[in-house]
């Protein structure tokens, strides 16, 4: 059994938002630099399938998926909502980043890897069931989520660190069983008026918002006061981890003060709990992160803790 094992979506180097758009093909180009880079060069590297259509439709309804079919150009670009941007090749970056994660989640499952991370664009947690927002198309945490019940996980735990709210996550939590989703984020961010700490619902749903300028004491609070307990209480078959890296202090997006080194804690903190608590089984699945230099760095912490290095 490899210790980690990384699942790379190449469709998303072709995935084009436009000039000045902030998820852009540099963010996945640069995790792909460093993914070329010791140690983790020596890692097991896969090149991603596309998901099925059996697949998507778990999470998304057919009708939904064939929408998004529908509105892909045949040339240049079509805005969705005001942030949410397709072109041409973005149909098979989608596919292509929700197959990487259904097929993390199958080999974690199966004891071919113990742990994995999917480097993919487009991103996923804001993606709805019948609304493609924030960048993303389909759901590819949950779909991970999902494809893991297939292989035996009765009962999955999302931790979702992206500085925004994962609010498809948290939609999909609600409609699907033996699935808990947990979120650290800034409070009031986007989407505006989700993820508030009243909207708590047991066994699916904690939300754990931060105020803007949070730093390394206030996640820490929020790690060990709330994130390890709830998973204690919830014993997961699997973790699943929305690896957004927009809550570094240089993000543009973002208003938190993290840094490199608390990646590297906040990874090896929920890697201990699925030590302890799912035989060490878990996938992390790339979301935001939109300074290239800050997105690399806080990415090879983060790897570094995946694979216990």
């Amino acid at each position: 059994m490899h210790n980690l094992t990384i699942y790379k979506a190449q469709a998303g180097l072709r995935h084009n938002t436009g000039p000045g758009h902030p998820e852009r093909i540099e963010r996945l180009q640069a995790i792909f630099d460093l993914l070329s880079e010791s140690p983790f060069d020596t890692l097991p590297q896969i090149n991603a399938d596309p998901a099925s259509f059996k697949q998507i439709t778990r999470a998304h309804p057919e009708s939904y998926v064939m929408r998004i079919e529908d509105a892909i150009p045949d040339r240049g670009l079509v805005h969705l909502d005001a942030d949410t941007v397709i072109s041409p090749a973005s149909i098979d970056a989608a596919f292509e980043a929700a197959g990487a994660a259904c097929t993390a989640a199958r080999d974690v499952m199966n004891g071919t890897t113990r742990r994995a991370f999917c480097a993919a664009r487009p991103p996923g947690h804001h993606a709805e069931p019948t609304h493609a927002m924030g960048f993303c198309l389909f759901n590819n945490i949950f779909l991970a989520a999902l494809e893991a019940q297939q292989h035996g996980a009765k009962r999955v735990a999302i931790i979702d660190f992206d500085v925004h709210h994962g609010n498809g996550s948290e939609v999909m939590a609600r409609k699907h069983d033996n699935v808990l989703f947990i979120s650290m984020h800034q409070d009031s961010l986007f989407p505006d008026g989700r993820g508030g700490a009243t909207d708590q619902t047991p066994d699916r749903v904690i939300n754990v918002p931060l105020q803007a300028g949070a730093g390394t004491h206030e996640y820490r609070t929020a790690m060990t006061g709330t994130v390890i307990p709830a998973l204690e209480a919830y014993k997961p078959d699997l973790i699943l981890i929305s690896a957004g890296f927009d809550a570094h202090r240089d993000d543009p997006l973002g208003g938190m003060m993290l840094l490199d080194s608390d990646y590297d804690w906040i990874t090896r903190d929920l890697c201990d709990a699925a030590d302890r608590l799912c035989e060490g089984r878990v996938i992390s699945v790339m979301e935001g992160g939109y300074n290239l230099d800050a997105l690399k760095t806080s990415a090879r912490a983060h790897l570094l803790a995946l694979a216990d290095l």
